[in-house]
């Protein structure tokens, strides 16, 4: 055997202690911890060079997207325990489904409705309330959370109209007559404040020599129903 044969021989394969291959593991751990916290820093860079207020803007947001979170998860949260409670989970899918077609109803006015509210009677003896003025009572009505109203027998809905002159005014092409009596369903506490903050509704019609009576009641029926009306075009995207 030559030299250079001695030589390689001894060489390879190497040997390794226990204690060279724990200090090497220990140098891996440690370059790996260190690579991890450089990029770190780096990708949090652009946090640290923002201004205190841009920070604030950012927490107050990620604070309004958790709780819109939070709140949406709790609804489905509800949902599912009401069906996952009901031993007929199809009747509990109609029973929801039924009740938000009535609630759409109440709005578009083709069903009836009845709960706590106010009535609003206006007596205008001298025939100078005018359309504008009935509107703005309907106005701030639905501003104070209305959710069902009707004036002398007529529903009014979201695309209602008034018209006329004074002592000649129509809803929807439908001629009233005073008195105007508004039938209201909402949280009486809302309503009635509404119409008669200063320089609101109330004062508005009594400058003109009207006479107004607002009564909170809890029962208000509103029983005056629109026709129900189909879409000429639109049709419905569900399959």
């Amino acid at each position: 055997m030559t030299g250079r044969q001695r030589l390689v021989a001894g060489l390879w394969p190497p040997r390794v202690t226990r204690a060279q291959l724990t200090v090497a593991a220990l140098l891996f751990v440690l370059g790996l911890g260190l690579a991890i916290q450089v990029r770190s820093t780096s990708d949090n860079s652009a946090l640290r060079g923002a201004r205190q207020e841009d920070l604030v803007r950012i927490l107050d947001e990620l604070d309004h997207r958790t709780e819109r979170l939070e709140d949406e998860r709790q609804r489905l949260a509800e949902q599912r325990t009401e069906l996952e409670n009901s031993s007929d989970q199809a009747e509990e899918a109609r029973k929801q489904t039924r009740l938000k077609e009535r609630q759409l109803g109440v709005l578009a006015g083709t069903v009836g409705a009845e709960g706590p509210g106010i009535t609003l009677t206006v007596k205008d003896r001298s025939g100078a309330v005018e359309a504008d003025m009935l509107l703005d009572a309907i106005q701030e009505l639905r501003a104070a959370g209305a959710e069902a109203i009707q004036v002398n027998g007529v529903r009014v809905v979201a695309d209602s109209y008034l018209s006329g002159l004074e002592g000649a005014v129509e809803v929807d092409g439908n001629r009233i007559g005073t008195p105007y009596i508004f039938q209201v369903i909402g949280k009486p506490q809302d309503l009635e404040p509404a119409l008669n903050i200063p320089g609101g509704v109330v004062q508005t019609l009594e400058k003109e020599q009207a006479t107004v009576e607002v009564a909170r009641s809890e029962r208000i029926v509103v029983d005056a129903l629109r026709a129900e009306k189909r879409p000429d075009y639109a049709r419905s995207s569900a399959r």
